[in-house]
């Protein structure tokens, strides 16, 4: 492939891939395994245990290359997965707001890597999240990993 061809073909990778929207899923009902590879025969790498959010990079048949909060790549059956939307808290002590507003008091206080269910997608930074205790209010985007 001569060098220009190549930089073509980049080029077109790389806008393709950065107008697609992230795809997070959510462990289901049950902990899933993470494998090194794309079958139950692979090794297994580690468990991820319910409600967790993992990327959507990959698809492949009945399973999912996924990314972890960590960073770290790894594969899981898509059965595992539901398409309930959580998003798990960055730092300790992170304010959760009763409304979209860095003044508005806080509903909540979430530490760190605790789950919460998104209520509403992300508008303005901002995005309407639920505790499990049932406790609602907005978190900034930044501050949670998931979206």
């Amino acid at each position: 492939m001569s060098f220009p061809r190549f930089l073509i073909s980049l080029s077109l990778l790389l806008a393709a891939s950065s107008s697609h929207a992230f795809d997070f899923k959510t462990v289901g009902a049950a902990p899933v395994i993470l494998y090194d590879a794309p079958s139950t025969k692979g090794g297994k790498l580690y468990v991820v245990p319910r409600g967790a959010p993992l990327e959507v990079v990959l698809a492949y048949g009945d399973w999912l290359k996924v990314r972890d909060a960590a960073g770290a790549l790894a594969w899981t059956e898509a059965k595992g997965l539901s398409a309930k939307h959580n998003v798990i808290v960055r730092a300790a002590n992170v304010k959760v707001r009763a409304t979209a507003d860095d003044n508005a008091s806080p509903a909540f206080i979430a530490d760190k890597d605790v789950l919460l269910e998104v209520m509403e997608p992300a508008a303005n930074g901002w995005i309407k999240v639920r505790h499990r205790d049932g406790l609602s209010g907005y978190v900034k985007s930044s501050e949670v990993w998931g979206i």
